[in-house]
Formats: structure tokens, sequence, C-alpha cells
């Protein structure tokens, strides 16, 4: 397979070409996780996936308990199906507190500190409680705990990553916090094996196709669990050749395509619509207006196929690990874009990182438009 016939399937893979689950808990089960230590992002990334649904509605959707947001892996929150956030925390998140020992002592943590901090919250969440994050900081000060500085934020960090308290949705603009097994009190309990194999799938179904080194780095899994959960998933994911380079993909999206090509449809009655037309068509449906912690980006250790490497200096710059928003023609990023939220409307900046014609910013600002219906308000489009 060429790498645009690869970076095609991989936009249908991500739901970036339409035709995936139609709910907020589909989309989490069909990731397994998504990047959501910005909850705007996270926001926009269901958004973008849930054509014609507003803020309100994905707000709303978050309120029904199927999907939380916790650490499940490399240390960074993600929204996660809620029956799944016990058995990701034990088999991917716990790595994560091997770790910490250095960072606590340069803070003046300790374990024990830790532990009744984790103590003071679960009495402080019981009887189905929510608390704001100032709450929760409040409630570990009277209870004789130093919250100063990034204390406290670790603390809530490790309260949730030991599985006691997760992250719930924002009351207004104020994060809160429950007891985990307050708001999932029937968690799914695979095996490790089990799990394994479930993580695999999901990430190569979303993902793919991908390297074996994208899945362990988006896990933070070992090399050897990364070959039990292809062993687990078993011929429901496949290996192909993407010139020269072994990836990953399931088999079910393979098929498809294949379906789709001896077509001759690129996506259409052959294949139900599931499948891109090629990542060399930049008519307006090739763009696409993503949020800065979207999967397309932070989903992959290799992200060559979406950028080139100065393009990722203007996406991530100085490579501090704030990615910004991006416009995508075709499957690759061509422009970076900001946001200003007022009352009466969006006022969007775009900066293109390739030379853009009248056409394109045409496509640039049409783009856009999901994203103000999504918040609900006129959109204005700045070229500086």
């Amino acid at each position: 397979m060429d790498v645009r016939t690869a970076l095609g399937l991989r936009l249908t893979s991500l739901l970036l070409r339409g035709g995936g689950p139609s709910t907020v808990e589909g989309i989490a089960s069909w990731f397994g996780a998504m990047q959501a230590q910005d909850v705007n992002s996270v926001l926009w990334s269901l958004g973008a996936r849930l054509p014609g649904w507003s803020l309100a509605e994905v707000n709303a959707a978050l309120e029904d308990r199927s999907v939380l947001r916790t650490w499940p892996m490399r240390g960074t929150v993600h929204l996660v199906p809620a029956r799944d956030a016990h058995w990701m925390l034990d088999v991917m998140g716990s790595r994560s507190l091997t770790g910490v020992a250095k960072r606590w002592e340069l803070l003046g943590l300790d374990r024990p500190t830790a532990e009744k901090a984790t103590e003071l919250l679960g009495s402080a969440l019981t009887g189905d409680r929510r608390l704001t994050r100032a709450s929760c900081l409040e409630a570990l000060a009277e209870g004789g705990i130093d919250v100063s500085g990034q204390r406290g934020y670790h603390l809530l960090w490790y309260a949730s990553q030991v599985g006691v308290t997760a992250i719930a949705p924002h009351v207004g603009k104020d994060q809160t916090f429950v007891l985990l097994d307050s708001w999932v009190p029937s968690p799914f309990r695979p095996s490790r094996e089990e799990a394994l194999g479930l993580i695999a799938m999901r990430f190569f179904q979303s993902h793919g196709p991908a390297t074996r080194k994208d899945f362990a780095g988006w896990t933070g899994l070992p090399m050897s669990d990364v070959k039990i959960g292809l062993g687990e998933a078993g011929k429901a994911l496949v290996a192909i050749d993407v010139d020269g380079v072994e990836m990953i993909v399931a088999a079910e999206a393979l098929d498809q395509l294949t379906v789709s090509a001896t077509a001759g449809s690129g996506g259409g009655a052959g294949s139900g619509g599931a499948y891109p037309r090629p990542a060399s068509d930049f008519s307006d449906k090739s763009w696409l207006a993503l949020p800065g912690f979207d999967e397309y980006m932070l989903g992959y250790k290799d992200r060559s196929m979406m950028a080139s490497p100065a393009d990722l200096a203007a996406i991530i710059p100085g490579g501090n690990g704030v990615f910004q928003s991006t416009l995508v023609r075709g499957g690759r990023v061509v422009a970076t874009w900001k946001r200003v939220i007022g009352r009466k409307g969006v006022t969007v900046t775009v900066q293109p990182l390739i030379d853009f014609t009248a056409t394109d910013h045409r496509r640039a600002a049409k783009a856009l438009e999901p994203f103000a219906a999504f918040l609900g308000l006129p959109l204005t489009v700045k070229n500086p």
C-alpha cells in the first residue's frame, strides 16, 4: 500500500470521514481512549465526529456517566468509556506510579501523604457527591495536607490513578471530581491478557494503519505487552506494508477498502460510504478543522504522514507539548488556527503553513464553519 492510500484509510479509522458511531459513548469506545487534558479540545474532537451536534448536546451526553476523564496511560488525561476505566488504570495507568518518586521528592511528597490525601478525598466525595477542584483541595487542606504549588495536582492525580476518584464533567468553568466506584458501579473486569488484546484492537481500529511503536507510545506499554495484545487480537488485525514500513490495521477496514477499490467507487455504494476518496483530493470535503490535542496528531509517535518536520515545529512550537489546532487538507496539515470566543461570535485566525490561494482561503473558512455551528456562534475568519 502506498502512503497516500494509507493516509486515506487512517483518516477513516480516526472517524474523520464520517460513517462512525453516532453517540459520545460510541466514539469513546471506538477509540478506547481520547486525549483530553484540554477539555475544550476534546469537546470539539467529539463534535468534529458528531456532525450536527452542538456543544450543549455533547456536554449533556457527558452527564449520563457512560464516559469519564481520568489518567489511564502515560500520566495524561483521556476520555474513556466509564466501564473500562478500572482495567485501563490497572493495566496501563499503574505504570505511571513507578516513575513518580523523584518528582515527589522535589515536591516534598511521599506515599503516606498521598494515601492520606486519597482517604480524605474518598470521605469528602462519599454519598455520590461531586466537588470542584477547589473544593477537593480545600478538603485536603482542612485535613492537614499542604496543597501548595504542584502538590495539590499530584495528590488529585494519585487519587484517580489508584482508582478512587475520577474527573467528572465541568460545572461551568470548574473541573469536578467524583468517586470512580460511584459513577461506575459495574465495571468491566477482563483478565490482563484480554485487556491487552482489547486495547490493541481499539487502537488499531481507530488509528490504523499504524506501527507497533505508535501503539507502544500511545499506551506506554512495553513491547512485550504489545506482542501479547496483538496475539490476543489475532486475525482481527493484519500487518501491511506501507512503502516499506510494516503497519497494522483492522482486517475489517482493509476488507472494506478492497471492496471499495473493486467497485471503483472510492468509498461509494460498494463500501456503504465508509472509505474516503484519495488523500490527494483537495475539494471542500477534504478540509478539516481539528483541535490541537486530537488523536489525529497525538495518536502517533511518527507523524510524518500528516506533517513535515518544519510543519511539526509550527504545530508544536518550542516542542513544549502544546499542540496548536490544525487545518487539514487531504490528510495533511496545511495551517494552524486560534480562536477567540466572545459573546457575539467566534473569531478564528488562520496561519497557513503553505502558500494559500484564494480558493484555499475560501475552503479553510468553510472548514471552520462546523466549529462555529458547534458553538452556536457566528464565525469571523482572519488571515494575517
